[in-house]
């Protein structure tokens, strides 16, 4: 009776290192980790020991005879993983990661790292497990509540993804980190007197920006950018006061990649479920009076090249049951499709085409089919779509004369994150991100370095993978950041002053522990795991309370 890993994976290799069967992967020095759903126990290989189980940072490894109903078919996803050709091709050794290096010198490394996500944090933990290495660690975030993507990122139902967070939080509150709390680079402090202070800065800043459509009708009213939404119904203190309009019937979400199901499973899931989570009250209590009957997700291509990975799929369909539907039209199918995708593709035929009458909100899958315009007079009322050929060959979408206007109340534009340019930093506008060779910050006119600056996370590498991808970006980022170390090419802080004097309004871990106990109580009191308090002034009422 092997394990299996279900719909909570958040990729961060945690597990693979401990199996002695080495019977998970892929694994990170494999070709497919980077763009892997999440990660797969050979049910051949798998000798039942449990150590996995117990490395598993957000409870996503399950015993196969314990599996709930809803986490039955990855018994099959997680099968079908090696179905591909050599796919059991691997060594009977344990993968392993390379060991920390040693360090003698009795010099003192102080680096800044600006941010508290996933990127961020995982690059303060890498430095915490250097062996010898004399170092100290200045984390700045702007908010008051760290946590970055797992706070306001990850959906709130999702509560099993965000116990990553523990781990997190135990990082920033070792004795060689201090937290700065309140403080934005760019304003309170410059990047330019951080490097002045430190021997590297270490950018962890992510991608809170919507990517455009580039379509007429974008700015009307009832047109939102899913970062924007994500952040309103997370709780983030910068969208508390977003506009968001539920009172119509049909919600249109174009783009189909895991943000998108998120969007989609929140504006239909309805008060019972959500009630259950850290969903923001606000956002809760606007969807609880909205009126939605349908919302539509909205693919350029076919359902072969669907973004969304299979668990989120699996998992929206389990929440949702007969309301998650599709459109007659998939696209074309393709014989040479690799098992993963093919048991995708095979859980998206295999949902209703219709809903039963009066079920509540329904998410309808719809494929082949681009934005041309937002319409409307004064607000966003319909949807101009023209429908797409699929060719097979290269599996480009490609318009043809065949449009509709799809009425709509409400549309958000999930097709991307971008990052925000950082005075002081070079950025490139194009690609979202902030040059860089091996997370090294570059001057994108010669490509030189520039000493002791770094990147990690999506403002480095764009906004692509999950939780766990961030990991294994922090390490290359770290890495570079300690051979520059070990050859002396780090500048030497040419300013003795603490930065702590700059702000001398920041606050610290502690203030965030206050919070974070105030909300984890009010949340008992809920029966829910925790009650935001998502401004400001209420922020600072608790800390003072």
């Amino acid at each position: 009776m092997p394990y299996v890993i279900t719909q909570h994976c958040c990729n961060d290799a945690s597990c693979v290192p401990v199996c002695p069967a080495n019977c998970i992967h892929p694994t990170p020095d494999e070709p497919g980790y980077g763009t892997a759903e999440m990660l797969y126990i050979d049910p051949e290989g798998c000798i039942e020991c449990g150590a996995c189980l117990d490395a598993c940072p957000v409870g996503a490894i399950e015993p196969d005879y314990d599996l709930p109903d809803g986490s039955l078919p990855f018994l099959e996803l997680n099968a079908a993983y090696y179905d591909a050709p050599g796919r059991r091709d691997y060594d009977s050794e344990p993968w392993q990661e390379r060991s920390p290096r040693r360090w003698e010198t009795g010099e003192e490394l102080r680096v800044a790292v600006v941010g508290t996500g996933p990127a961020a944090t995982y690059a303060v933990q890498y430095l915490q497990e250097q062996r010898g290495l004399d170092v100290r660690i200045d984390v700045i975030e702007r908010l008051l509540t760290p946590g970055g993507l797992v706070r306001f990122g990850v959906a709130p139902d999702h509560q099993s993804t965000k116990a990553v967070a523990d781990s997190f939080d135990r990082s920033l509150g070792q004795r060689n980190v201090r937290v700065l709390l309140g403080v934005e680079v760019g304003k309170q402090v410059s990047h330019q007197q951080l490097a002045e202070r430190y021997h590297a800065v270490i950018y962890g800043v992510g991608a809170a920006q919507p990517r455009p459509l580039g379509i007429d009708g974008e700015g009307l009213p009832g047109s939102l950018g899913a970062p924007d939404f994500v952040a309103w119904y997370n709780g983030h203190p910068d969208q508390r006061d977003l506009e968001v309009d539920l009172s119509g019937r049909r919600a249109v979400v174009v783009g189909n990649g895991n943000v998108a199901l998120d969007v989609a499973r929140v504006l239909a899931a309805g008060s019972e479920h959500l009630g259950r989570t850290d969903i923001a009250d606000h956002a809760l209590t606007a969807l609880g009076a909205g009126s939605l009957d349908e919302v539509r997700v909205i693919a350029r291509r076919g359902a072969a090249a669907s973004a969304f990975t299979t668990p989120e799929l699996l998992g929206l369909r389990e929440l949702l049951g007969d309301r998650l539907i599709r459109s007659e039209e998939l696209g074309p199918e393709s014989e040479r499709l690799d098992p993963i995708t093919a048991f995708k593709v095979a859980a998206i035929k295999a949902l209703p085409t219709r809903a039963p009458d009066g079920a509540g909100p329904v998410v309808v899958l719809d494929y082949c089919r681009s934005p041309q315009a937002l319409l409307g007079d004064g607000r966003v009322e319909a949807v101009r779509l023209v429908r797409n050929e699929i060719d097979p060959s290269t599996g480009s979408a490609i318009p043809t004369a065949d449009v509709e206007e799809m009425p709509a109340d409400l549309v958000v534009s999930a097709v991307g994150y971008r990052a925000r340019p950082l005075a002081g930093l070079p950025f490139d506008d194009a690609r979202a991100v902030i040059p860089h060779q091996q997370g090294r910050v570059v001057d994108p006119a010669s490509g030189a370095p520039l000493g002791g600056v770094y990147v990690t996370g999506w403002a480095k590498r764009g906004a692509s993978g999950v939780i766990g991808t961030n990991r294994r970006c922090a390490r290359e980022t770290v890495d570079a950041l300690l051979a520059d170390w070990a050859d002396g090419a780090l500048p030497t802080p040419t300013v003795a002053g603490d930065v702590g004097e700059l702000v001398p309004g920041a606050m610290d871990l502690d203030a965030w522990r206050a919070i974070d106990r105030h909300e984890r109580a009010a949340g008992r009191a809920a029966s829910r795991p925790r009650i935001k308090t998502t401004d400001l002034a209420g922020q600072l009422a608790v800390l003072q309370s």
